[in-house]
């Protein structure tokens, strides 16, 4: 008796949270977005997922996604931290192309922003968390499982001309970032132009990155204004996380029942 009791809770609780799952999605951006910006026999699988207040301040631009089309890929507002509430100031802007090379995951209120010309390149499982930044003017890389926490901001562009006031030299304005493979960027890190990660490379919180670390080799720690190296032989247990980020991040998987789930 208690065991048929036990089995009619858990079934209408996973309904209540279908549900809930259901009035999460902002289906009135999720449609327009995935209609204005696939060809039909795409956007009519809905890989594109938005989640509460969202702005499109253009949608100028392109996306292409190079993987296979599952529904839902790719969120835009995902609920997946602990923060539950959201500020909606979740906006886009995008006028340049946007390529996804698989799953992909931004938190609450996000501002992403790709320019004329530029292009941003998207792993498979990348991701930027909640109150997170990402404005590319020129190229942007973030390679497979490249993490970025939360209130980070990724920024190829100085915005102004600046020159040396003795020779007339004329410094670049832009220049393109690349965030390694496995790469875990802590709370509060700013990534600027020219920064370059290797794989396996874990960014202390409050850290500023702007220069190319590749040579450093890969499974560091870097952390400091501006970064330097902290530790080697160290790396976030990939491998023993995967289970849990897919659970948690990947929509098929988040409704799945499973022997001993209960």
């Amino acid at each position: 008796m208690i065991k048929h009791l036990k089995a009619i809770y858990y079934f209408f609780r996973l309904q209540y949270e279908k549900l809930k799952f259901f009035f999460s999605i902002n289906w009135i951006k999720t449609l327009y977005f995935n209609f204005k910006m696939l060809p039909y026999e795409t956007a009519k699988k809905l890989p594109f997922y938005f989640y509460g207040s969202v702005k499109f301040t253009s949608l100028k631009g392109s996306v292409q996604i190079e993987a296979p089309i599952k529904r839902g890929m790719i969120g835009f507002g995902q609920a997946y931290e602990m923060t539950t509430r959201s500020s909606k100031m979740a906006e886009i802007v995008l006028k340049g192309q946007i390529i996804f090379r698989g799953y992909g995951q931004f938190g609450k209120d996000c501002f992403l922003m790709v320019g004329n010309n530029a292009v941003l390149d998207f792993g498979n499982m990348a991701g930027m968390a909640s109150r997170g930044k990402l404005i590319c003017t020129d190229e942007i890389t973030l390679k497979t499982y490249a993490r970025i926490g939360s209130e980070c901001q990724v920024v190829d562009t100085d915005f102004h001309q600046m020159i040396n006031t003795e020779t007339g030299e004329r410094y670049e304005v832009t220049k393109p970032i690349t965030i390694g493979a496995y790469n875990y960027v802590g709370r509060w890190t700013s990534l600027l132009k020219g920064a370059v990660t290797p794989d396996y490379c874990t960014i202390a919180s409050n850290t500023l990155c702007n220069k190319d670390y590749s040579h450093l080799g890969s499974n560091i720690l870097i952390g400091g204004i501006p970064a330097k190296l902290l530790k080697t032989n160290i790396s976030r247990d990939w491998e023993g996380e995967r289970a849990m980020l897919e659970k948690s991040l990947l929509l098929e998987n988040r409704f799945k029942v499973t022997k001993g789930n209960h």
